[in-house]
């Protein structure tokens, strides 16, 4: 398992302003095999539960946190809050990924509020976190100000914002592009532009633009024994987490 793909699982589109259609159509086009572990969606089945583990260890005790999933896609991560008690409202632009979405929770049992749109038009605000993971390298650079300006309104005073993306760097090429998609075929050619990757540089630019104080970062890397761990070394996936002002 490399790192490469993990934002193949995400369709996290954020529509409005900063959806792309072509974006949503290729993640809809996915939406039948999202929840197979086995499918083009395995590497972020291997990832989901690491990165989680580290926004729950933000977050602290789950139950009864009210949490936005800004471009959710069929909901692991939104399944996984909510399976520990949080009061998770899933948002995405991609509608067959939402209508997966559904159809697993009701299957499974779990309760998830699943909206399509997008966290600009979103009016709702107020919640204890706001994640987006897999999702800004989908958005047009031009609107990524106004998206996360959208996260950061979303949030409650004091809560905080958490993304996950891929890094612009060599290796981001060779493992995300040149491994998953031309030479594994993990994933569709053309799933990913690595030119619309970030530098951790420019998305915590971005967070603080939007009034955010960035607190934490980290590298996610494959793991020995399989999955991915928490590291320093964030030269391809990586997650940021943001305090919104009390």
């Amino acid at each position: 398992m490399t790192q490469m793909g993990n934002t193949a699982g995400s369709a996290e589109l954020s529509g409005g302003g900063s959806a792309n259609a072509a974006e949503v159509a290729k993640f809809d086009a996915l939406a039948g095999e999202w929840w197979n572990p086995r499918g083009p969606m395995a590497p972020l089945h291997a990832m989901n539960p690491v990165r989680m583990a580290w926004i729950a260890a933000r977050l602290g005790p789950l139950e009864g946190l009210r949490i936005l999933d800004v471009g959710c896609g069929a909901g692991l991560a939104a399944e996984w809050l909510a399976r520990r008690q949080a009061a998770v409202t899933g948002l995405d632009a991609a509608g067959a990924a939402l209508e997966a979405a559904r159809a697993h929770a009701a299957e499974s049992g779990v309760a998830v509020d699943y909206r399509a749109g997008t966290p600009e038009s979103l009016e709702e605000g107020g919640f204890d976190a706001v994640i987006a993971l897999e999702v800004i390298e989908h958005v047009p650079a031009a609107e990524r100000p106004a998206f996360c300006a959208a996260l950061a309104r979303l949030a409650r005073p004091g809560g905080l914002v958490v993304l996950s993306t891929l890094n612009r760097t060599r290796r981001s090429w060779l493992f995300a592009i040149l491994g998953a998609e031309r030479l594994l075929r993990w994933l569709p050619v053309g799933t990913h532009d690595w030119k619309l990757f970030l530098r951790p540089s420019e998305l915590g630019a971005l967070l603080r633009g939007a009034g955010l104080a960035v607190t934490d970062t980290a590298g996610m890397v494959p793991a020995v024994s399989g999955g991915f761990r928490i590291s320093g070394d964030m030269a391809v996936n990586y997650l940021m987490a943001a305090r919104k002002p009390a």
